[in-house]
């Protein structure tokens, strides 16, 4: 299961603090929801077109080996990593919440968002959380494919 970062793991909001640094707000129900999903046997992975310190912070506080930050072409970079991982398209599931994802999205097998997402991106996932990004989405889907598993 790969997760977007900015409007799936946090709310979207961009925080700049007085000297530039950049911060971000995550929910401690989404990170245990992720480590949950991770016992039961399923590879997470973070897929962001941002790079930020602080999501290399928090992917090592919930033992998360697979970060891409700065991605331009995430479709190609999921590809490579299923390659990697020896897996097809159709086994990986992608939770993304922006027209930029849409490339993954249409690929993968499971194709989520946050409710927040725009229409363009909800009408063509399989799975919209009831949850908002940031206070729950992310945790309702891992409950979920946690108790399919």
């Amino acid at each position: 299961m790969i997760f977007d970062v900015d409007g799936v793991l946090t709310d979207g909001t961009l925080w700049y603090g007085p000297r530039g640094e950049e911060l971000k707000a995550f929910n401690a129900h989404d990170g245990h929801g992720i480590k949950l999903l991770a016992a039961s046997g399923v590879r997470i992975a973070l897929l962001s077109g941002r790079r930020s310190k602080a999501v290399a912070v928090r992917a090592r506080e919930l033992s998360i080996k697979r970060v891409f930050q700065g991605v331009d072409d995430k479709l190609a970079v999921f590809l490579k990593m299923l390659k990697r991982e020896k897996l097809a398209p159709e086994a990986a599931g992608f939770m993304g919440d922006e027209l930029v994802d849409l490339p993954v999205l249409e690929r993968c097998g499971f194709a989520c968002a946050p409710r927040e997402a725009p229409e363009a991106v909800r009408s063509r996932v399989h799975y919209v959380a009831e949850a908002p990004a940031s206070r729950g989405a992310v945790r309702e889907l891992c409950d979920m494919l946690v108790r399919a598993r």
